[in-house]
């Protein structure tokens, strides 16, 4: 029998029903914080408003939960058998968007409908776990090949150039999210940490002058030489340790270069808010300024549902989106954004467990490329609005206005629990 013409058991059985529930309150949640966002003493609009967002954003969770449903009825097995044609389709989406895209607020990465407007960027993350899950599925593919971290790296590095191409870099960041899945299935350890050096010299870099920085790395290599056994002071050690040595100097040498020449006016301006949060807060750092009052001004307990002053009055900008947990840490405080937080925590916690069960290399590979994403679109978005990160234009999970965003990762997350669903009728092949 075909694989795909086998008959599925009930939606309902087998469905992780914690994760289901944590879905939810987080969905129902974003939801009221957007109405928040958007609410006006004045005219006191009702929720449930279509011309709103917080009425918009409602139809998008209705159509997200249609969805859900079709991806719990279909076999589980579509989504291994057709992971590189969703994939291949929406690299076609990406290229379409470059030429016939709209452009909005300096990005080419939205297709416009009358009012409707979807981000193939959005659904590119979804696409890639799963062609990754494929590619990592098939039998005798391990992490420690060259010949298979290349074409990991192929299958992530298209639609993230894609993504830089229309400008919407904040997106393609989330790509480096994939490494945590890669370095659990095998990735040899020296690629993280070679990513984890380069950034942290980035950074560093940033705020200590490079002379400074290219002096320690010396005084390193040559401690690491002479911290060397002399049994293992072999021609190629030596050389590892100086090529490691100029590397990490041309990382730092190259900083400059990175940032004044390759990055963009408004992306190189976000840099030295980063550095400097008091530079020019009436412009560039005007965003990061006010998300820090609002946030700050909540204090404990929080100004009160549709009592937030500075969400009222519109001083901070892309409050209903990329802004959105300046609206929890006003109107609900410091406890109110420690819920939050741990609301996701306990989903990324509850994937991963999930993810380890699983009987089939596709399904944990996938689990973990959900788990990965999650993770990074938390820890990017939360940090900009509070100032640990500079400000990239990427969704809050569940709480930022927008269909594309509540539909990819409804999509992405539900995927994984048909899968997980499946489990306890599996053969163990991992």
């Amino acid at each position: 029998m075909n694989p795909l013409q086998a008959r599925e058991p009930q939606i309902t059985n087998n469905v992780d029903w914690v994760t289901v529930m944590l879905y939810i309150a987080c969905v129902m949640m974003g939801w009221l914080n957007v109405y928040a966002a958007v609410y006006s003493p004045e005219e006191q609009t009702s929720i449930f408003d279509m011309s709103t967002n917080a009425g918009k954003q409602l139809m998008w969770i209705g159509t997200a939960g249609l969805l859900i449903i079709c991806i719990l009825v279909i076999n589980y097995r579509f989504w291994d058998t057709f992971a590189f044609v969703i994939y291949g389709l929406v690299i076609l989406l990406l290229l379409l968007v470059l030429v016939a895209g709209t452009p909005i607020k300096g990005s080419r990465s939205w297709f416009k409908i009358g009012s409707f407007s979807l981000q193939p960027a959005e659904f590119s993350k979804l696409a890639t776990a799963l062609a990754l899950a494929r590619y990592i599925d098939y039998p005798g593919v391990s992490l420690t090949k060259l010949k298979d971290q290349l074409w990991c790296a192929a299958i992530i590095g298209l639609p993230a150039v894609l993504i830089i191409a229309s400008n919407e870099t904040g997106s393609m960041l989330v790509f480096a999210s994939f490494v945590i899945m890669l370095y659990r299935e095998g990735l040899p350890g020296i690629y993280p940490l070679i990513g984890i050096v380069i950034i942290a010299l980035f950074i560093l870099t940033l705020f200590i002058p490079q002379l400074y920085i290219m002096g320690v790395i010396v005084v390193l290599t040559g401690g690491a030489f002479f911290l060397l056994p002399h049994y293992q002071r072999s021609v190629q050690n030596v050389l590892a340790i100086v090529i490691s040595g100029v590397l990490m100097i041309g990382v730092v040498a190259g900083v400059d270069f990175f940032v004044n020449d390759v990055l963009q006016p408004h992306q190189q301006k976000r840099i030295k808010v980063l550095i400097n949060p008091g530079i020019d807060p009436r412009g560039v750092g005007w965003n990061v300024t006010q998300a820090k009052i609002a946030i700050g001004s909540g204090r404990l307990w929080g100004k009160g549902f549709l009592e937030g002053t500075q969400t009222k009055f519109d001083f901070v900008p892309e409050q209903s989106t990329d802004f959105i947990f300046c609206t929890v840490g006003e109107e609900h405080g410091f406890v109110g954004s420690v819920i939050v937080v741990g609301l996701f925590l306990m989903l990324l916690i509850r994937i991963i467990l999930l993810a380890e069960k699983q009987r089939t290399r596709f399904a944990r590979v996938y689990g973990y490329c959900v788990a990965g994403i999650f993770f990074f679109h938390l820890m990017i978005n939360i940090g900009m609005t509070v100032g640990l990160m500079p400000v990239i234009g990427i969704p809050l999970p569940y709480f930022s206005y927008g269909g594309s965003s509540l539909w990819s990762f409804s999509i992405l997350l539900f995927i994984f629990l048909k899968l997980d669903s499946r489990r306890s009728s599996m053969f163990s092949r991992v």
